[in-house]
């Protein structure tokens, strides 16, 4: 008889196989959207890219989603408040229970940006941003659940995390605060971490992080749309190319029994209308997904030059030196199909052939050689998302 595999333990260390402590294939298929692991040393040595100064600065920002959360603990009661914030504001904020907490920091600064290179392991379509909150000591947001897939990895100072691994935790939220915190939360494990440990908890684990004393985490989410948006978006898909021809139809209508009965044969007919709708062709459903998954939860779109440089103009500083670079706010992936390939970017579809979807899904930018050694229509891939606002020409002579 085969032996059963041990347990596999909710706490490694990874200081000899950084960020997971183990493959990734492994990581995957024992813990991913399966249970928490607490990776100590998931990244030795780690000094964080950004200062509190600098979370602060950026939360004052227009077009930045930041929130501040304080708590009061006599009272339990909490306050959130949405930025943008006064620069005057935070020197006059006690030194204890808030939190600052600022979304999509990889989109604006490329040292946060660069650590995505370590969870290469997932599809990169997958990740949504990295979020940096700065927590003064006793700074927390609640015990709460949330229905993705999240790395914790504490950057600077020291955060107590409790979990709720158990099978069947409580799920009830109270009724009394803006946030959705949970009304009960039964801690299973606990730990407190430091600089370059990082926990990992799949959707639907209750947790609460209090730090310890000032301290920075960054959240590296994920994305995950839930079933009711995949369908109405998909829905609206639909509806938007259907032909006014396809309609409900009865050829084969009996007479009525009773006028104001929807009887059984109608719902069949019902159905049969709706299903005329089905994406049946792969690549039309590829193409709906890619252009979705490229623009969910997209807090800003790439916009287009009011005065877009001509073609030529391009490809000659692209001989010079110039490299187009990728708007920080546009996500690509790529997908093969039954006929070349497709690269997606903020909802629109290329058909490209595979070596330039792969390549230009992959690249922050887009230089000399590279654009040289694309096909005629991945050169032309290019220039249409120059000109659309998912890459910026940039020029060592000017300012970026």
């Amino acid at each position: 008889m085969a032996r059963r595999s041990a347990t596999p333990p909710i706490e490694v260390d990874a200081s000899q196989l950084a960020p997971l402590g183990m493959p990734a294939d492994m990581f995957l298929r024992e813990y991913w959207q399966k249970k928490p692991l607490l990776i100590h040393n998931a990244f030795p040595g780690f000094v964080s890219p950004i200062e509190p100064e600098d979370l602060a600065g950026l939360a004052c920002e227009d077009g930045v989603l930041a929130r501040l959360i304080q708590h009061d603990r006599v009272s339990d009661a909490w306050t959130v408040r949405h930025g943008p914030f006064a620069e005057d504001e935070f020197p006059g904020l006690p030194d204890h229970d808030w939190t600052l907490l600022v979304q999509d920091v990889d989109k604006w600064d490329t040292d946060i940006r660069a650590l995505l290179d370590a969870f290469a392991f997932l599809p990169r379509w997958r990740i949504d941003d990295v979020m940096v909150s700065f927590a003064a000591r006793g700074g927390s947001v609640g015990a709460h659940v949330d229905q993705y897939d999240v790395f914790l990895l504490q950057a600077q100072g020291h955060r107590r995390w409790q979990v709720d691994a158990s099978s069947n935790p409580c799920m009830a939220f109270r009724d009394d605060v803006e946030l959705k915190l949970l009304r009960e939360f039964t801690p299973s494990h606990e730990w407190v971490l430091g600089p370059g440990d990082m926990l990992y908890l799949p959707p639907g684990v209750p947790h609460h992080g209090v730090a310890q004393d000032a301290c920075l985490t960054f959240s590296v989410g994920m994305r995950a749309p839930s079933a009711a948006e995949l369908l109405g978006d998909f829905v609206d898909t639909l509806a938007a190319d259907a032909p006014e021809t396809l309609r409900l139809r009865d050829p084969d209508l009996a007479p009525a029994t009773d006028p104001h009965q929807i009887d059984a044969a109608a719902m069949v007919r019902v159905v049969e209308a709706l299903n005329l709708l089905r994406m049946r062709d792969p690549d039309e459903l590829g193409d709906w997904f890619g252009g979705f998954i490229t623009t969910y939860r997209s807090a800003v779109e790439p916009a287009a030059d009011d005065v877009p440089r001509p073609r030529i103009e391009v490809e000659w500083d692209l001989a010079h030196g110039a490299i187009v670079q990728r708007h920080p706010w546009s996500r690509m992936a790529w997908r093969k199909a039954a006929k070349a390939a497709r690269l997606y970017a903020g909802g629109r579809v290329l058909v490209l052939p595979e070596r330039d979807a792969r390549r230009l899904a992959a690249a922050d930018g887009v230089d000399g050689g590279m654009y040289d050694a694309l096909s005629q229509a991945g050169r032309d891939a290019v220039f249409d998302l120059l000109e659309a606002g998912h890459y910026r020409l940039w020029m060592e002579d000017a300012d970026a």
